[in-house]
């Protein structure tokens, strides 16, 4: 009996120990294993920081070639003091590491396709999404094309070697908390690890097109129609730059061939999920003819998902050759947006369209697909996925002369029996890492603009001001010469008569230098007036944000940098201004009940300030969310891929051509006038809004937006709730998920660089630490911390010395 008892007692135990070592998963949720996640001397319990002090350390770090000294600031920024770029580029490395290696892990293993490793079958078909989009062989072009640079490749390399240090530092114990929560180990980085984070960024930001969805309309809704719906250009625009005939070059001239229609085009019932369609950003620069102190003043707010940890990393580098301070991203090495003793510049996404599909015939074996008339074999790739608690996945990619296969008959759902192959920007050889490495150090309005040369994929709206007074924007990136309205819709990929006839010469981009107003801005609006010589297009410009921000730098004299931060957290709502009195008019005359003349008075009585503590703007949002739904819902389907018509389009539809065949309700015989459509809306919106102030203690825009910023797993205490204002085409462009993801203000102190930030979150990956989220209250506020380009003598938080050997 003994014994028995014995033999189950050490059965139990022997299980307890097993379970306890092994992942579970719970109602299909993945749970870590209880016993190293618990243990007290290894487990989670080593990353609930308390304390919100560093305190100062000397250790050594390999491969440094002189010792480097790190001095942190109050809020987690380090200083970093190196001899040589090399050294700071590797100590950028390693402290980066130090505080975010799992977001950068997890984010270049999304662009590589292989979260299945980690996550499971769950994520297959986004892994294999990205792999048949090319960003793993993108990344590959993009770091063969660096090696060809040996100084470049050499401070990459040096930056890989950082990261690298830190991770072999890492026992169990210190490895990040989510490390511990998904039970996997951190792997070696790599410099296509570092290929892949940029072209990550790529496609978050260069990632869009609408061929699919604008050919199945312009086929659903006939020509005239899809003409109203999709306009390229809207009247009352305000490019980022205004010429009007004063382009000073000769443009290549662009053929378009004789090609016939091309007939049976895709009716695609779905596409895959895109890139949000408000990132985008702010910039602007005013000259010091409109400065309180005679000095320019450049902004910057770049518009990204609002994630924790955060998307930026902040840090200052300084060398013989560079002192650099600003936003970098984890993953890379160099500055991405910042200011140094001479200049500042900052980024807005250069919308522009710069993806096209081609529809391809593949013989009946598959391998070969018609181009010109014969048949191309096509180069065959296959793609193998490491399913966690599960069997391998084998893909196939075509890859032909236009680029990746991303649907065909095994991917993609119920398609026709074609082949739709994807030609990218982000696809060709291009030096982004060398362009910034070279902006950084820039010290004028020439070295700014020979550096950002290289840079092409993503396009971006890149600002810039000097401490001698300069001050200027170029629309920056590898643009495609295309004849009016190609890549518009999908194109025959049988003849190579579709192709981009070469790009359009880096010197022919949109660009402007101390224009006569004062300043100058971009928020994702148009890049140039109608004149400029080459065609542009983009499926959504901004049309509210960019005419905000220049209406306030018009009426704007003596500005200050709180003047601008102010202006960054400005809650006017322009389309609300614009189009709210002529709706309310529209329905006036039919409030027969308290709920309606409640909501109507309040929208009547609003100044147009989607302010947090405001009732009226959780009113208004909740009308055009069901007037946008009520109007567009022929573009509602199951049986093909449509878009929506934008707001902008929209309201200008409304006010100008109330007859509009497509304003009624489909799914009813009647047909209904605007006026009707503008009142069902309305109902529904009374309704909606007081069934969410029944369960609403405070009935207020900052609760009705809810913005959050999440942790990447989504674990909801590892979130933080925001309450401020703003919204989509607000200059504070602050919505439930998605805003701000660094605020920035610079003056170009000829004294010395004066730097302002913020961003929603803070330096520290790790929820436990008290970096990881103590800036979010000043971002919320708009409430900028002072940075500046400090000596190693100035009063810091604590000091890291790091030794080479």
């Amino acid at each position: 009996m003994k014994l028995l008892r014995f033999l189950l007692s050490l059965s139990l135990t022997v299980l307890f120990i097993w379970s306890g070592n092994k992942r579970q998963e719970i109602g299909g949720n993945p749970v870590p294993p209880l016993g190293k996640f618990f243990d007290p001397f290894n487990g989670f319990w080593q990353n609930a920081e308390s304390s919100t002090a560093y305190t100062d350390a000397t250790l050594q770090l390999p491969s440094l070639k002189n010792d480097v000294q790190v001095s942190y600031d109050s809020i987690l920024v380090p200083h970093v003091y190196a001899q040589n770029d090399y050294d700071a580029f590797l100590v950028q490395g390693y402290l980066t590491a130090k505080h975010r290696l799992w977001q950068m892990e997890m984010q270049t293993h999304l662009a590589a396709g292989r979260l299945t490793e980690i996550m499971g079958e769950s994520l297959l078909k986004t892994d294999r999404y990205h792999r048949r989009i090319g960003l793993k062989r993108a990344a590959e072009i993009f770091i063969n094309e660096i090696q060809k640079d040996k100084e470049v490749d050499s401070k990459l390399g040096a930056y890989v070697q950082g990261v690298n240090s830190y991770i072999n530092s890492l026992t169990y114990r210190e490895y990040p908390l989510e490390y511990k929560l998904l039970d996997y180990a951190p792997e070696e980085w790599t410099k296509l690890k570092s290929g892949l984070l940029l072209k990550y960024m790529a496609n978050d930001l260069s990632g869009r097109n609408e061929d699919v969805e604008y050919t199945n309309a312009i086929q659903l809704f006939g020509s005239d129609l899809f003409a109203l719906m999709y306009p390229e250009r809207l009247e009352g625009e305000d490019p980022i730059v205004n010429k009007e005939n004063r382009w000073e070059f000769d443009a290549v001239k662009i053929e378009k061939p004789q090609l016939g229609t091309l007939s049976e085009m895709p009716v695609l019932k779905e596409m895959d999920p895109k890139p949000n369609p408000d990132n985008g950003s702010n910039n602007w620069v005013v000259a010091g003819s409109k400065t309180a102190s005679g000095n320019p003043i450049l902004c910057n707010d770049p518009h990204l998902g609002l994630n924790l940890p955060s998307i930026w990393y902040a840090i200052h580098l300084n060398t013989p050759e560079m002192n650099v301070m600003g936003a970098s991203l984890p993953g890379a090495p160099t500055v991405i947006i910042g200011f140094n003793e001479d200049i500042a510049w900052g980024v807005t996404n250069a919308q522009r369209d710069v993806q096209d599909w081609y529809k391809l015939i593949f013989d009946e074996s598959n391998n070969s697909y018609l181009l010109d008339d014969e048949w191309v074999k096509a180069e065959m790739a296959v793609e193998s996925f490491k399913v966690r608690g599960g069997a391998d996945f084998i893909d196939t990619v075509y890859h032909t002369y236009w680029g990746p296969v991303v649907y065909d008959n095994s991917y993609g759902g119920d398609l026709d029996p074609h082949y739709y192959a994807l030609k990218w920007v982000a696809h060709e050889p291009s030096q982004e890492i060398k362009a910034l490495m070279n902006l950084n150090k820039a010290k004028s309005y020439d070295e700014y603009r020979e550096a950002i040369k290289d840079f092409s994929s993503p396009g971006q709206n890149m600002i810039f001001a000097s401490n001698t007074g300069d001050i200027g924007m170029t629309v920056q990136g590898r643009y495609p010469m295309k004849w009016q309205g190609q890549g518009k819709f999908v194109m025959d990929g049988t003849t190579k008569a579709n192709d981009w006839q070469g790009f359009i010469p880096v010197e022919h981009n949109v660009f402007d230098k101390n224009p006569e107003r004062g300043f100058v801005s971009s928020a994702n609006q148009i890049p140039a007036d109608y004149t400029y010589p080459y065609y542009i297009f983009d499926a959504v410009y901004e049309h509210y944000r960019n005419r905000r921000i220049n209406q306030l730098l018009t009426e704007k004299s003596n500005i200050t940098v709180s003047e601008m931060e102010e202006m960054l957290d400005d809650n006017f709502n322009l389309l609300a201004s614009e189009n709210l009195p002529f709706l309310l008019a529209q329905v006036k005359d039919k409030m027969n009940t308290e709920s309606k003349k409640k909501f109507f008075k309040t929208l009547a009585d609003w100044d147009f300030f989607n302010d947090a503590d405001q009732v009226a703007p959780a009113y208004f949002e909740a009308w055009m969310d069901e007037l946008y739904e009520t109007i567009w819902d022929e573009t509602t389907t199951d049986f093909m891929a449509l878009k929506r018509p934008y707001k902008a389009v929209t309201h200008k539809l409304i006010m100008e051509n109330p007859d509009f065949p497509l304003f009624d309700i489909a799914e009813t015989d009647k047909v209904e006038t605007m006026q009707d459509v503008l009142l069902i809306s309305f109902e529904n919106a009374v309704k909606k809004v007081k069934d969410w102030e029944g369960e609403e203690q405070n009935a207020v825009w900052k609760n009705y937006k809810s913005t959050q910023v999440k942790h990447l797993t989504r674990l909801a205490p590892f979130s933080v709730e925001v309450h401020n204002g703003g919204n989509h085409n607000i200059v504070n462009a602050t919505s439930e998920r998605h805003g701000p993801s660094w605020r920035m203000v610079v003056e170009l102190d000829p004294s010395g660089t004066k730097g302002y930030f913020a961003y929603p979150g803070g330096q520290e990956g790790n929820p436990g630490s008290y970096y990881y989220d103590n800036m979010i209250r000043n971002w919320e506020a708009c409430k900028l911390y002072p940075n500046t380009l400090i000596s190693k003598e100035d009063p810091v938080m604590s000091k890291l010395t790091l030794k080479a050997e």
